[in-house]
């Protein structure tokens, strides 16, 4: 595959891919319910807000870079997201679990983008990528923290 084409199909993904767990984390957001409900639902708020404003840079790059444009339908985002679009529900820990390894998964993803970026020399959207890789990563360490989940790490380290 011709590494321009590489790009846009791994921008495409991340932005298909945090599409979806922006959407997950919101309904984690609106569902939670514990003793703990007060901060488990402003952690889950700052991850949804980021990831709302996330899915709107990602798209702008892709609009920016003249690669092509973002999908063009809920259906078709989801396919091409490596977030799987299954139902959002639980108690406190299995919503927390789910956006946990949602962000894990994005990490892993961005870190695919940044690989393409560098292939062909776009260092914008390879620091972008770390940026938002390191941000995801704070979010899930936050997460980590919150359910005691010390020694469970399963995505590569931040660039």
């Amino acid at each position: 595959m011709n590494p321009l084409d590489q790009l846009h199909e791994e921008l495409t993904r991340t932005y298909s891919s945090v599409f979806v767990a922006y959407h997950r984390a919101h309904i984690a957001h609106i569902n939670i319910r514990s003793r703990t409900f007060y901060s488990d639902h402003k952690l889950l708020q700052k991850i949804y807000e980021f990831l709302q404003d996330t899915v709107d840079t990602v798209g702008e790059k892709i609009q920016s870079c003249g690669l092509g444009g973002v999908p063009v339908s809920l259906g078709e985002t989801i396919s091409l997201s490596d977030v799987e679009d299954q139902d959002v529900d639980g108690d406190s820990e299995e919503l927390l679990m789910t956006v946990w390894e949602n962000l894990n998964t994005l990490i892993d993803v961005y870190h695919d983008l940044a690989d393409a970026a560098r292939e062909v020399n776009y260092p914008d959207v390879d620091n972008m990528a770390a940026d938002h890789i390191g941000t995801i990563a704070t979010f899930a360490w936050k997460i980590e923290a919150t359910l005691d989940l010390e020694g469970r790490h399963t995505r590569r380290a931040p660039i």
